[in-house]
């Protein structure tokens, strides 16, 4: 075996031998521990931000675009945001452990139990913030966890582990070892955390598409389930009853980052509404410094300039006939993680939700809502977009167990 992958072996043992500390956990420690991260990341601010700072250095030194160093960067604001976060998760409602569901025949009844899934592995990149979103979901919801992180961000995702999630766990009674951060930063250590199905059954996979993909490809050769969030890519189409201030409003609020998958990344505008809009949307874009992709274009329509280093400050415009068309661009060449509808007539805008298939969609609102935070004011671990049966969209505690039917006596 090599050192990549013992390693990775070793942090998969170590959270399934401390798991059973975390699932039988009361609702009472689970929440304290919580909120002590929340008060531990405000006591140790200065050396988090320390620590950040390091690895934004080092990012910078060797060429990082400047939309992945704002993933990478913890400001005191996002540190603060962190910090509520963690206290609102605290204070969530737990899932209810047993549903009662009917009585059977010769006195019997049916129970649906919610149970841990065990050890719950998550692969992302360079978003130091992920390692807290993930790492207080996996607590809230009672499963261990194998975090691995790439080399941009593993210094801060160190210091945070170090400082705020072990000691919280501790303090409150649980082993601090469900927890566990792979050391490692060569890319090695994502292949060998989707091919351990006895010891980390699910993985969360988030970051570039392409990676992202191939993980979960070979994560379903080992038997090992995953929860991918692997493309992104708000898109906007501007019906011909949209209100040109609107429009502005709701482009200009959709680019407040770009290096994240729910920003605007392609505007489709119908060809009738287009010379009325142009100016509203021109004035938005370049008041965020965005360059329009205009026809006839050199890269799919869909292509997700989030993930481009060189061109994110970029959104593809394309004229549509109407909205016919636009539903079925969004459903057929974008990822289907978003699409919103900007227009003044509730019937376009009942048609296009009827129509767009894709994870959210929305109506005069931008696609940036589309967060775990944001819409149900806990943290996420991710956005899944798969079309079948199962947890879609922003991926909370709430989803992150397996169903147990239990048949016993009345």
């Amino acid at each position: 075996m090599d050192e990549v992958t013992k390693a990775v072996e070793g942090c998969a043992r170590a959270a399934k031998r401390a798991a059973p500390s975390l699932a039988a956990a009361t609702n009472e420690v689970v929440d304290a521990a919580l909120a002590r991260m929340g008060e531990r990341l405000v006591a140790y601010r200065e050396e988090i931000l320390e620590a950040n700072g390091a690895d934004i250095a080092k990012a910078r030194a060797e060429g990082m675009s400047a939309g992945l160093l704002d993933r990478l960067t913890i400001t005191p604001e996002r540190l603060t945001g962190m910090a509520e976060q963690l206290e609102l998760l605290s204070g969530a409602p737990h899932q209810a452990r047993s549903i009662d569901v009917s009585t059977l025949d010769g006195g019997l009844r049916l129970v649906e139990r919610r149970r841990p899934v065990g050890v719950i592995g998550a692969n992302y990149e360079a978003r130091p913030n992920v390692t807290v979103d993930v790492a207080s979901q996996l607590v809230k919801s009672r499963n261990a966890g194998v975090l691995r992180t790439g080399s941009a961000a593993l210094g801060s995702a160190q210091r945070l582990r170090e400082t705020v999630i072990a000691p919280s766990l501790a303090d409150a009674g649980i082993d601090p070892a469900v927890v566990q951060l792979v050391p490692r930063v060569e890319r090695e250590a994502a292949s060998a955390l989707v091919r351990l199905p006895s010891l980390v059954p699910l993985v969360i996979l988030r970051g570039s598409g392409d990676s992202t993909r191939e993980l979960a490809r070979e994560a379903a050769m080992h038997g090992v389930g995953t929860l991918a969030h692997a493309d992104g890519g708000g898109v906007l189409y501007v019906d011909a009853a949209a209100d040109p201030g609107k429009v502005r409003d709701l482009v200009s609020a959709s680019l407040d980052r770009l290096g994240v998958c729910n920003r605007l990344n392609l505007l489709l505008i119908h060809e009738g509404a287009h010379d009325a809009v142009w100016p509203s949307i021109a004035e938005a874009l370049a008041g965020r410094g965005v360059t329009p992709s205009l026809a006839p274009h050199e890269h799919a329509v869909g292509y997700e300039w989030a993930l481009d280093s060189e061109r994110e400050a970029t959104v593809t415009v394309e004229k549509v006939t109407g909205l016919a068309q636009a539903v079925e661009v969004a459903n057929e060449q974008t990822s289907g993680l978003a699409a919103g509808i900007a227009t003044e007539d509730p019937a376009a805008a009942d048609a296009f939700f009827d129509g767009y298939t894709g994870t959210g969609v929305f109506w005069n609102a931008p696609t940036r809502l589309l967060d775990g935070f944001k819409l149900l004011a806990v943290p996420e671990t991710g956005i899944n977009l798969d079309r079948v049966p199962g947890p879609r969209g922003p991926v909370t505690y709430t989803d992150l167990h397996v169903r147990q039917y239990a048949v016993l006596p009345l």
